[in-house]
């Protein structure tokens, strides 16, 4: 521990609390889940912490808009517990997950780039023709995509895809639109969407003959990528100022 804040001031629970908007029991709480170092104890039994504490909280409440609640605690447990590699593997793996989740976005706007947009909605009752050039099956479908026929048929009965029956052999028939329908989705669903905010966006993207609705989405979700990014930088900062306060 430094030798600056060993013999610092004394901080009550209600110190470190009011400084960042929280009650004494969430101080209280954090130190039991070893988020901070344990609290000195006056004769009469009550907490006392020091400035050392208020930078430990300082860096977990920075490390959780980057890499999660759960993620943030594990990391501040093993620095208290001088498990340092051990915390910052936690932070490398936080990392990967960031640029999966950019390549999965990357992935969705290439994506985006090969469907062609219709420029009609196509009519739920519309006839057509079986399985063959103007349509395919779910066997073929699913495995182009690289998931079950189970999956398809759950994103069916989720408002996904809306693929016709053949009416001679009763099977499903996914034409263009719902090929695109099926791919988008696929890649939703791969950078964390859940299938309840996928569905009215693809509702939306038919109600407008076009993909304009899913650019929107897209730059939310890289917004998101980017505060995401942002906020690592600002808890790994206030992560090394403690780092540096320890000793």
């Amino acid at each position: 521990m430094g030798r600056n804040l060993q013999n610092s001031e004394r901080l009550r629970p209600v110190d470190l609390a009011r400084g960042h908007g929280l009650s004494t029991q969430a101080v209280r709480n954090y130190e039991e889940a070893g988020i901070l170092p344990a609290a000195g104890r006056t004769p009469h039994g009550y907490r006392t912490y020091t400035p050392l504490h208020a930078r430990a909280l300082r860096a977990f409440l920075a490390l959780v808009p980057g890499h999660g609640h759960p993620t943030a605690t594990s990391i501040m447990r093993a620095v208290n517990e001088g498990a340092v590699d051990g915390a910052f593997r936690l932070i490398d793996e936080s990392h990967a997950q960031l640029l999966e989740d950019r390549r999965t976005l990357q992935a969705v706007e290439r994506a985006l780039r090969d469907l062609e947009p219709t420029t009609t909605a196509r009519p739920d009752t519309a006839p057509g023709p079986g399985p063959g050039p103007d349509g395919t099956c779910i066997g073929p479908l699913a495995e182009k995509l690289g998931i079950r026929p189970a999956t398809l048929r759950k994103w069916e009965r989720a408002g996904l895809v809306r693929p016709r029956r053949d009416p001679l052999t009763g099977y499903r028939v996914y034409d263009d639109s719902d090929v695109r329908d099926a791919r988008l989705a696929h890649q939703l669903r791969r950078g964390g969407y859940l299938l309840e905010q996928i569905a009215p966006l693809l509702a939306q993207v038919r109600a407008a003959g076009g993909l304009e609705p899913l650019e929107a989405a897209l730059g939310d979700w890289r917004g998101r990528l980017s505060a995401r990014g942002r906020a690592m930088l600002a808890g790994a900062a206030e992560l090394e100022a403690y780092l540096r306060e320890r000793g």
